[in-house]
């Protein structure tokens, strides 16, 4: 892709349906794969298609996501020109609000949108684990003629917070609405990324902001389906929404399918996060791992089956991981078992302690807890 293009992301959207794991994080740095944050995968794929110019919208706890980033190095984005300029998450007022919704939000990159040079804007949200061509994406837009192009993907029985579309056979979207519960089978829903001339999204966002409206996808997108063309693009790969505790964890297990790995982390781009200087993972003699993603910097000295171990977990004698997810720098002590079971960063369990969840809700260990 020409270098005609810029983005921006939503650091936070699920806060409130993702409970435990946010309370100390904003979504854009919810852990995700033994190594990566979510965040990642949109800077890696914008990056590939030499989309250097990027804006962070910020809401709450962000301290983790700005350690994250640094100055974008790891993704070659500390330069001169473009790189990533965040934004906090408040308002042009007086009383220094927190935005209400997407329109205000992109309200306040107003200035950076009229100073940049680029045509195009990518919008995202950073709750999405993906891998996406953006070549093929702009490439679609500008064949289509398209005012919006909108990037979906099918859902199977979405729960009642998707947005389902409905398009024609030339891609044009006609519809979009709430799904409801008697949405069952294979659904098309957004993605919550967008494709749009730059110029356009400041005409509409401006309109939107000065009649009070709030939300982009209802008071924009659904407004202008007959007035806009808007186009659906749909995404055929796989793709990893991160919206509840569920679904993170059914996510995360799909990664032990290597399948699944390929297609996510090197398909059209390879997948770069921060890097940590670790020493390798170190398993002992009685140790017995299957099936499982282990970090960096692990020492292993249990039963680790079916799970995923982030950097610097020590997991001891006697002791049984199963089916859960250990974040950074966990300790699980001998005789302990875990099943069905998130525990966030900095996590001690004692000795001979037991803690089981289920597949369909897993039990979840908040960051620094000791059970």
């Amino acid at each position: 892709m020409k270098n005609n293009t810029m983005a921006i992301l939503f650091a936070a959207d699920a806060e409130n349906h993702l409970n435990d794991l946010t309370i100390h994080r904003t979504t854009a740095s919810l852990p995700f794969g033994g190594r990566y944050r979510l965040i990642d995968f949109a800077l890696s794929n914008l990056v590939s298609a030499n989309i250097t110019k990027i804006g962070i919208i910020t809401k709450n706890n962000y301290n983790s996501l700005m350690d994250h980033i640094r100055q974008g190095r790891d993704w070659d984005l500390n330069r001169k020109n473009g790189g990533i300029s965040v934004y906090p998450p408040y308002v042009f007022n007086s009383s220094h609000d927190v935005y209400k919704g997407k329109i205000e939000a992109l309200y306040t990159t107003r200035g950076f949108m009229l100073e940049a040079s680029e045509e195009y804007v990518v919008i995202a949200n950073t709750n999405i684990a993906f891998n996406i061509d953006f070549d093929e994406v702009e490439k679609f837009h500008i064949e289509k003629g398209a005012d919006v192009t909108v990037l979906t993907y099918k859902v199977e029985d979405p729960i009642v917070r998707k947005v389902v579309v409905s398009a024609d056979k030339n891609n044009r979207i006609t519809d979009m609405r709430l799904a409801v519960d008697a949405d069952k089978g294979a659904q098309l829903c957004t993605l919550n990324i967008y494709f749009i001339k730059k110029d356009l999204l400041i005409s509409l966002v401006d309109t939107a902001y000065a009649y009070g409206y709030d939300d982009f996808e209802r008071d924009i997108l659904q407004k202008s389906l007959d007035s806009l063309y808007v186009m659906n693009y749909e995404v055929k790969d796989y793709v990893a929404v991160i919206d509840r505790i569920p679904s993170y964890f059914k996510h995360s297990m799909e990664l032990l399918d290597p399948k699944v790995r390929e297609s996510l982390f090197y398909k059209h781009s390879t997948i770069l996060t921060k890097v940590k200087d670790s020493v390798p993972a170190r398993y002992g003699v009685d140790s017995s791992v299957k099936n499982s993603i282990i970090a960096d910097g692990c020492v292993i000295e249990g039963t680790v089956e079916n799970s995923i171990l982030f950097r610097s977990v020590k997991v001891g004698k006697g002791a049984v991981v199963r089916n859960s997810i250990v974040m950074e720098d966990g300790i699980i002590m001998e005789n302990a078992t875990l099943d069905y079971t998130i525990t966030d960063k900095d996590v001690i369990i004692k000795d001979g302690r037991h803690l089981s969840g289920h597949e369909s809700y897993p039990m979840v260990v908040v960051k620094g807890k000791v059970i």
